[in-house]
């Protein structure tokens, strides 16, 4: 019970820090509303509140992300909590490229299966909601979008006093496509709900669904 709280500490500590980018991005996804559905109509697409939900979801996970794993270790920690913050760019010890999942698994401690867990839960969105929100959903996309934004992740923080590590990629590139199967899953048991997460065709008023917004004369 105690190591299952101190999981949830720590899940909540990295949610805090991810608040300001997340805040940002709600702001920017709210502001460019209008545009986008502009944008939709010009398409003779529609986007339902479901979906622009979770679209606001999956952008302000995205930048929450991108926050946690593209900043130096406890940046926003410093920021939030009113420490100085202290940190240097530069190269770090370089890429890990010994794959110990397995052994990781078989001498798992506490740390070990949270960080474990954690590259699996944090990468599963990226595999989930473009499935979900977008037509034409394949497994191999979800699992090149996990590959490549991990790949940019670990070699960005090449530059970060952070560790690089080709057993992150390959954990992340199945978080995402556990993501995808979560969506699949979703598909099977709730098609109808999941339909309501994709863009529909606009009617218009004599009835048929077509891109031409344009009403007959």
């Amino acid at each position: 019970m105690d190591t299952l709280l101190w999981y949830v500490e720590i899940a909540l500590d990295y949610g805090f820090q991810m608040l300001p980018c997340v805040l940002a991005a709600a702001l920017v996804f709210f502001c460019l509303i209008p545009w986008r559905k502009r944008r939709l109509t010009r398409r003779g697409l529609i986007s339902g509140s479901l979906r622009e939900g979770a679209l606001l979801l999956f952008v302000v996970f995205t930048m929450g992300l991108a926050a946690l794993t593209l900043s130096p270790p406890g940046f926003w920690y410093q920021l939030l909590y009113g420490y100085p913050i202290t940190f240097q760019f530069g190269l770090n010890h370089g890429f890990f490229w010994q794959i110990t999942i397995i052994q990781d698994l078989l001498q798992m401690g506490s740390w070990s299966f949270f960080m474990l867990l954690g590259n699996l839960c944090m990468f599963a969105p990226l595999g989930f909601f473009p499935a979900l929100l977008w037509s034409a959903p394949r497994w191999w996309k979800s699992a090149l979008i996990g590959f490549c934004a991990s790949a940019f992740v670990e070699v960005f923080q090449l530059f970060l006093p952070r560790s690089s590590d080709i057993n992150d990629i390959i954990l992340n590139t199945f978080g995402a496509l556990c993501g995808f199967w979560i969506y699949l899953l979703l598909r099977r048991l709730a098609p109808r709900a999941a339909a309501k997460f994709k863009c529909r065709q606009l009617e218009v008023p004599d009835g048929r669904n077509t891109g031409d917004t344009a009403a007959p004369a």
